[in-house]
């Protein structure tokens, strides 16, 4: 069984000084694929990325919160994470296992911090890792356009780190 994992689809990201690349349509696969993943009866993961109490990222920053685009059902699950890999000092894999979870499909911000980290880790855990490749974003850094960050990041991580498909092709088992 596949579960769904959104990664740090916040207010602080969403919502930011800078727009993701192809926010709108980032959000709308989303929310596709929580459809995807109820209607099939797969557990959803949403992890929040935050930081010490005080600072902006504190969990109870609105920063930190899930991005009100987000159509929750209320079944789903959200936890808290401070690394990149959304395993690291986390529940998550002891969750996942405890369902019978065998695979995550991965979709969230930002595409080459915590959705490249948590692709990579999800392997190493013994996971099967799906990469949905509209499904991730982030924002143009000072060497590259947040289009081709998303580009190379499906391609280098297709393979050898996980399966990467279109939102619109999977179909959770």
């Amino acid at each position: 069984m596949y579960a769904l994992l959104i990664v740090d689809v916040q207010v602080g990201l969403v919502h930011g000084q800078e727009k993701p690349w192809r926010c709108e349509a980032l959000l709308a696969t989303i929310n596709e694929l929580m459809d995807k993943a109820r209607n099939a009866g797969a557990p959803i993961f949403l992890a929040r990325h935050v930081g010490p109490a005080g600072s902006p990222v504190a969990p109870d920053s609105v920063l930190t919160q899930l991005a009100p685009e987000l159509r929750l059902a209320g079944g789903e699950v959200v936890f808290e994470k401070h690394r990149p890999n959304a395993f690291t000092r986390t529940a998550l894999a002891e969750d996942l296992r405890a369902l019978g979870v065998t695979g995550v499909v991965i979709a969230g911000m930002k595409t080459q911090y915590c959705v490249d980290s948590t692709c990579r880790a999800a392997r190493d855990l013994g996971f099967e890792a799906v990469l949905v490749a509209d499904g991730h974003s982030c924002t143009d850094t000072g060497q590259m356009r947040a289009e081709q960050i998303v580009a190379h990041h499906n391609a280098t991580l297709e393979g050898a780190f996980c399966e990467v498909v279109l939102g619109r092709d999977w179909t959770f088992k």
